[in-house]
Formats: structure tokens, C-alpha cells, sequence
């Protein structure tokens, strides 16, 4: 039998390839001051994840060393100076620091996100990081505006799935690139008014023409440097170009600041990971009050959360495996032990 003070999760001993990860026992967190302990049912990856695992991305002083951003389960205990505003056995979703991947997980109170009734929590734990970061990044970030264009890069990832969404929620019209026709087709499904594989045709070009010439307002980009002359091409005057990633690297040879400059552009740029922890927390809320409604059956407009398959955590690193050659549409979920 297992311990009770310990617990499975995700773990590597050294940075490198996802043959690298293995499940372990460890030591089960204790809940902190205004932090609540969750019984973890899935969690979901993330690039992070991939990152973290590579030695790339460490987290967050004070973080947790296990990999999972994001994970969903039940109410299992509270730490001193809760508000008690959960009950033992809650079915709740979590935005985290670290420590998703394993079978608990701790979580300052105000981070907990309610699951909706009709929601499974695999269905969940596709939602907070990876919605909490779109909804950041056209609202609190872009500032997007009803009636503006859209542009989402990776249209068919966690973000990319999530964003198209909210965009249309706030009135916005979504337009995206992906690599595959696949991929595309999830998300024109989804509410993508266009969709360009940037593997065929210049991105940059197909915006302008569907924007009449007049570009977009708003990029969100987790490419980077390879991207970013078409980026500021179809960028309209006055527009926003939120960077969020650089799966293509950071390095850019050219003069970016005079057509920045010529267009009245704002180069922006996010991390949600390492806000701090009040940030956090007015962002759940707001998240909670304005979109979680959306997800229950009979909302209109319905979001919902878009899961590419599902693994057993023992399976993690085939999971990793998926992702890292980017053939996933939406999320990738890590379920925990059914026995825990």
C-alpha cells in the first residue's frame, strides 16, 4: 500500500528528451497559509512543461519542481487562514505555479476556479491555463475591442482553440495560421472567420487581403523571431502585437523599430507563469465572472475546451512526445491513477 504522506507524479532526474520522465513517489505538499490541497483527477500540458523538462524554464521561486500548470480534481484540505470559501470534496480547476502532474497539489485559495456541472474534470483540467492565458492576453494585455480582427498564431493549440473562442465572445473576428489543413479546419470549426497554413502561403499577405488592407489589431504570437516582418506587415496603424512565446527563438536581423514606429505599433509582451500571486488572483476572477458561465450546456454563446487525447500518467512521456512534434489539435491530458 501507498504511504499517505506520499504520492505518484511526473518526474525526471536530469534535464532532456521525454524519454527522461518517469513516475516517482514523492512527499504529498502540505497546504501553506491561504492555500487549499486538491486531490488531482487530470492535468494538461503545456509548453512549459516541455520547456521545464528540457532544464529551459525553471519555475518561479518558491514553485513547485513538478511539471503541470493547470490541473483539475477535488477540495481534499485546507492550510491555516483559509476563507473556507470551498467545501471538502469541491470539484474545482486550478491555474498553478508547478505541481499539476502528480496526485495533489497545492493552491492558494484564490487560484481555485469552480468545475461547472455539466463539466467532467478531464474536461476541466483542459481549461485553466490555457484559457486564463487567452483571456489575458486580448484583454488585460491586447485590449481587444468588439469588431477588431484577430490574429492567432498556433490557431489550433490550448491558447489557440481558447482564444478563437473568447474573441468571438467579445465580438472580435479570429483569424489564424496553423500547419496543418486539419488543424485549420478545428479552427474555423471553432469560430475562425480565416484560416492560413503557413507552410503554403505567406500569412502576411492572405491577412491584408482578407483585411482589405487594412491589417489587424491585434497578434497573438507564440512564434517570435521567425514571424515577426510578417508580423508587423499585416499589423494594422495602432495595432498590438502581443508575443507570448518563442517557439522559434528570439533573435531577430532586421530593423523592427522603424516599421513598429511607422505603424503606431505596440510590441507587447506576457508571461502568466510568473505574475505575482494578487495578478493571479483578479484574473481568475475576472475569468470566473465573465467566461466561466459560457461553458455550462445550455449557454449561448457555449465555449468549450478542446482535448486532442488523453494519457495515463505513466505515460507522460509519450505524451510529451505528441506535443513536442506538434501533431496535437487542443489539449494533451495527463490523468492521475484511477486507485488515488
Amino acid at each position: 500500500m501507498q504511504d499517505k504522506e506520499k504520492m505518484l507524479a511526473a518526474h525526471f532526474d536530469s534535464p532532456g528528451g521525454p524519454e527522461n520522465l518517469y513516475v516517482k513517489e514523492v512527499m504529498k505538499p502540505h497546504p501553506r497559509e491561504g492555500e487549499v490541497l486538491m486531490k488531482v483527477s487530470a492535468s494538461a500540458l503545456n509548453r512549459a512543461d516541455l520547456l521545464q523538462r528540457r532544464g529551459k524554464y525553471p519555475p518561479p521561486k518558491g514553485a513547485s519542481d513538478i511539471l503541470g500548470l493547470e490541473a483539475a480534481g477535488i477540495v481534499a484540505g485546507f492550510g491555516p487562514g483559509c476563507k473556507k470559501e470551498w467545501k471538502i470534496c469541491d470539484p474545482v480547476m486550478a491555474l498553478l505555479s508547478g505541481g499539476g502532474q502528480a496526485e495533489y497539489v497545492t493552491v492558494p485559495e484564490g487560484h481555485l476556479i469552480p468545475v461547472p456541472n455539466d463539466m467532467t474534470l478531464v474536461q476541466a483540467a483542459a481549461i485553466p491555463e490555457a484559457w486564463l492565458t487567452a483571456f489575458q492576453l486580448l484583454h488585460f494585455v491586447g485590449e481587444v475591442q468588439s469588431g477588431e480582427t484577430v490574429l492567432i498564431h498556433a490557431g489550433a493549440s490550448g491558447v489557440g482553440t481558447a482564444a478563437v473562442q473568447l474573441a468571438r465572445l467579445e465580438g472580435a473576428i479570429p483569424i489564424v495560421t496553423a500547419g496543418t489543413q486539419e488543424k485549420l479546419q478545428m479552427a474555423a470549426k471553432l469560430g475562425a472567420a480565416a484560416g492560413f497554413n503557413y507552410k503554403e502561403e505567406d500569412f502576411s499577405e492572405k491577412v491584408l487581403e482578407f483585411t482589405h488592407g487594412s491589417g489587424v489589431g491585434v497578434i497573438l504570437d507564440c512564434i517570435g523571431g521567425s514571424y515577426w516582418e510578417k508580423n508587423i506587415s499585416c499589423l494594422s496603424t495602432d495595432g498590438r502585437w502581443v508575443v507570448y512565446g518563442l517557439l522559434t527563438g528570439g533573435e531577430i536581423h532586421g530593423d523592427l523599430l522603424s516599421g513598429l514606429l511607422f505603424k503606431r505599433g505596440s510590441l507587447l509582451t506576457s508571461l502568466l507563469r510568473s505574475r505575482e500571486k494578487e495578478y493571479k488572483e483578479q484574473l481568475v476572477k475576472a475569468f470566473t465572472d465573465r467566461v466561466l458561465p459560457h461553458f455550462s450546456r445550455n449557454a449561448s454563446p457555449h465555449l468549450q475546451p478542446v482535448i486532442d487525447s488523453i494519457y495515463p500518467l505513466h505515460e507522460i512521456g509519450e505524451a510529451h512526445k505528441l506535443m513536442e512534434e506538434n501533431k496535437n489539435v487542443g489539449k494533451v491530458i495527463i490523468e492521475m491513477p484511477s486507485s488515488s
